[in-house]
C-alpha cells in the first residue's frame, strides 16, 4: 500500500481538459478521485482540472438533473467560491458513481457518455441521496432546443446554416446534436435523422 501510494504521488500532474474526456476511467484511492487516461497515465482529479469539472457538471445537468440538483443543495454553503463549489460537486458525483477501476468499459466512452458503476458505500441503505446521486435517473427527453436543431437536420440543413438560422454558435449546435444522440442511444447524426423518420417527429410540419 505504501509503495502504491508513493507511485501515485510521483505521477506527473496534468490538467484533464474537456477534449481529453474520452475513454477515461475514474477511481477512488485513499478518499481521492483519480483518473486513468487512454494512454494509461494516471492522475488525481484536482480543482485545476477546470475543463473536466465543467464537463462533468454539464453532463449531469443535461442528463442527470436530479443528481446535479441534489449536489447543489448539499454543497450550497460553498457557492460563494464558485470554482471550489463546482469541484466539490464533480468530486461527489465521481465518488458516488465511479469508484473502482473497470478494464472492460471506460467510465467515459469515446462519445463522451458516462457508464456508471455500483460503488461500495458504507452508507448504503441509509444515505438520503441513494439512487439520486448514485444510480442517477437518466433524462431521456429531447429538449426543445435540441428538437429545433434536429428538425433542421431532418430537412437537410447543414450545421453552419443551422447555426446561422437559429443564431447559435457552431459549438452549441454540435452540443445539441451530441446530446440528442446520447438521449436516444444514437452514435452518429444519420442515426438521429433515422430516429426522427421512424418516430414521425415532424410529420405534421
Amino acid at each position: 500500500m505504501i509503495f502504491w501510494s508513493r507511485k501515485l504521488a510521483s505521477l506527473k500532474q496534468t490538467s484533464l481538459t474537456e477534449t481529453s474526456m474520452r475513454r477515461v476511467e475514474f477511481y477512488t484511492f485513499e478518499d481521492q478521485v483519480w483518473y486513468r487516461q487512454e494512454d494509461g497515465s494516471q492522475h488525481q482529479l484536482t480543482d485545476k482540472d477546470r475543463d473536466a469539472v465543467r464537463f462533468i457538471i454539464e453532463q449531469f445537468q443535461e442528463f442527470y438533473p436530479e443528481a446535479y440538483e441534489a449536489c447543489v443543495n448539499e454543497y450550497r454553503r460553498c457557492q460563494a467560491n464558485l470554482p471550489h463549489f463546482q469541484f466539490r460537486i464533480a468530486l461527489r458525483l465521481c465518488k458516488c458513481n465511479f469508484g473502482i477501476i473497470d478494464d472492460s468499459t471506460s467510465d467515459v466512452d469515446s462519445y463522451g457518455n458516462f457508464h456508471f458503476e455500483h460503488v461500495p458505500c458504507p452508507l448504503r441503505g441509509e444515505c438520503k441521496y441513494e439512487n439520486i446521486i448514485c444510480h442517477p435517473k437518466f433524462n431521456s427527453k429531447i429538449s426543445d432546443a435540441e428538437m429545433r436543431v434536429i428538425e433542421l437536420l431532418f430537412n437537410g440543413v447543414d450545421r453552419p446554416a443551422i447555426a446561422e438560422e437559429l443564431c447559435l454558435s457552431p459549438h452549441t449546435v454540435h452540443n445539441h446534436i451530441r446530446n440528442a444522440c446520447a438521449r436516444i442511444g444514437a452514435k452518429k447524426e444519420s442515426e438521429l435523422i433515422a430516429y426522427a423518420h421512424r418516430n414521425n417527429l415532424f410529420k405534421d410540419k
